[in-house]
């Protein structure tokens, strides 16, 4: 298991390749991407119990399913890092008839990827079902999954609430990324959702909140709560406060970089910012 400082510069390095893949094609999501690196390097390097090796159905690990695919070059870079594929085939993203794709596919057998997430709001529903699946399996193992706050203005992830909590599907910790950005502005400028946190305990759920989302020390702290409030009749929420574009100054607190790829210039900029850690593919 990786000390805090080994998961920090992990961080580091991840945010290097999202910055390097975007830039390559001048397309994808960054500012997401970014906003998200500390989650997912923490997910996969420390929270999650996986077994080696790859399978679609997954039995006996937990599972992850990221339902804001738009944030494909994090997921990528991420799961390259942990060793799912070789990090030099990150050169390949967006690529015609590549295995990464701006969003996340099945058809051409990436390991790591278990669903196609371009329409959002259906990795709640998805999430969901795997969960059930494991509890018809007697598999004690949970279900992650990341949505963006935007992604909740879709109906279909409030029905799947319901379901959720109507089901008891207690082993399922669900994480909502609160950078309060979308591609047309902010959230609550393009449609106001209110309390999150309150419609997710009206729809049945326990919800823990990370006040601090791209701080380690912190999203270790919250999903080990998280973890602990499984198996007690309750789909778990977790609210997970980022910051957009966080490690690079330009494109931090804006809806601008929701998926625009840096220059020349900006890229050089970004780099500096985040020098290299672990070497870049």
């Amino acid at each position: 298991m990786p000390n805090t400082q080994e998961l920090k510069d992990l961080t580091t390095q991840v945010r290097r390749d999202i910055l390097r893949m975007v830039h390559k094609v001048n397309s994808g999501h960054p500012g997401g991407s970014l906003g998200c690196a500390e989650f997912f390097v923490t997910l996969y390097q420390d929270i999650m119990k996986t077994k080696d090796g790859f399978d679609m159905n997954g039995s006996g690990e937990d599972l992850f399913f990221l339902s804001n695919g738009h944030i494909s070059p994090v997921y990528y870079s991420v799961l390259a890092r942990s060793g799912y594929f070789p990090v030099e085939e990150l050169n390949t993203f967006r690529l015609i008839n590549t295995r990464l794709q701006g969003h996340p596919t099945t058809h051409e057998g990436l390991p790591g990827i278990r669903i196609a997430s371009g329409s959002l709001g259906q990795g709640m529903s998805v999430a969901i079902g795997a969960a059930e699946a494991k509890k018809l399996n007697n598999d004690a193992h949970l279900i992650y999954s990341l949505h963006g706050d935007g992604e909740l203005q879709e109906g279909q992830n409030w029905e799947a609430m319901m379901y959720a909590s109507a089901k008891k599907i207690d082993n399922l910790i669900a994480t909502i990324d609160l950078n309060g950005q979308q591609i047309d502005g902010s959230t609550d400028s393009v449609l106001p959702m209110g309390s999150i946190k309150g419609k997710f305990e009206a729809f049945g759920w326990t919800v823990v909140e990370i006040e601090h989302g791209n701080d380690i020390e912190a999203i270790l702290k919250g999903m080990a709560e998280a973890k602990s409030l499984t198996g007690k009749g309750k789909p778990i929420c977790v609210l997970l406060k980022t910051v957009m574009g966080n490690g690079v100054d330009f494109m931090m607190h804006t809806h601008a970089w929701h998926g625009k790829a840096p220059n020349d210039e900006q890229l050089e900029n970004a780099l500096t910012q985040n020098p290299e850690t672990l070497g870049d593919y």
